[in-house]
């Protein structure tokens, strides 16, 4: 994985007011921690920060980060975002060495169309879209491919089926990630229903004439003469 350069500056005030005083100069109020050190508040462009992570792939980010004074390699450990304009609000960097491993989670891409899906009409489900894993930074993946063209419906893929190499994958292996099952098959009525619901209206009528009848073979009260 590449590093990306990155500039930043040492944030003179934190807190609320500090971080509002830093979003409207344009700058993402971030922090900078790890490696048993003191936390320490930071400034960084959105701008340059937008324009570096152009040339990314990949959900985990890790920058060189120039401080005035000092330099930091750190992962991009959390980003908050704005929920209506979707603009990053604060990031957290974990300043990290490139010669120790780290815990990160990647992303599960399923390439190819399942047999299940392209002759038998079955449904692919994707069930499990990441996995977490240990390895140096430089060697984490963009993501992982996984092939599921293969599977016929009733069959699944699992964590077990990722190809790793060099990275040791830390979810339970047994998890499933994606899985063809059958299509629903929507039942037509039985004709005879159909024909019963239409008849329903002729049973109510007879039932009222039977009632009527009824009437009629009342007795009549006797005149006497």
């Amino acid at each position: 994985m590449a590093v990306i350069q990155l500039k930043g500056e040492r944030r003179p005030s934190i807190g609320k007011g500090g971080a509002r005083k830093s979003r409207a100069a344009g700058n993402i109020p971030s922090i900078i921690y790890g490696h048993g050190e003191t936390p320490v508040p930071v400034n960084i462009s959105a701008r340059e920060l937008e324009l570096a992570l152009l040339q990314h792939k990949g959900g985990n980010v890790i920058v060189n980060l120039a401080l005035n004074p000092g330099e930091y390699t750190a992962l991009i450990r959390d980003v908050q975002y704005d929920p209506i304009t979707h603009k990053i609000l604060h990031l957290d960097f974990q300043h990290i060495s490139l010669t120790e491993t780290v815990q990160v989670k990647v992303n599960i891409h399923l390439i190819g169309i399942a047999v299940g899906v392209k002759d038998a009409g079955g449904v692919l489900e994707y069930i499990t879209r990441e996995v977490e894993v240990r390895c140096l930074p430089t060697a984490i993946p963009p993501s992982f491919d996984l092939d599921v063209s293969k599977l016929a419906v009733g069959e699944s893929l699992h964590v077990r089926d990722i190809k790793a190499d060099g990275i040791t994958i830390i979810s339970d292996p047994d998890t499933t990630v994606a899985t063809v099952v059958a299509p629903t098959v929507q039942e037509d009525k039985p004709a005879g229903d159909a024909a019963a619901v239409a008849a329903e209206p002729e049973v109510v009528g007879a039932k009222g004439k039977k009632e009527e009848g009824e009437d009629d073979k009342k007795e009549k009260p006797k005149t006497k003469g």
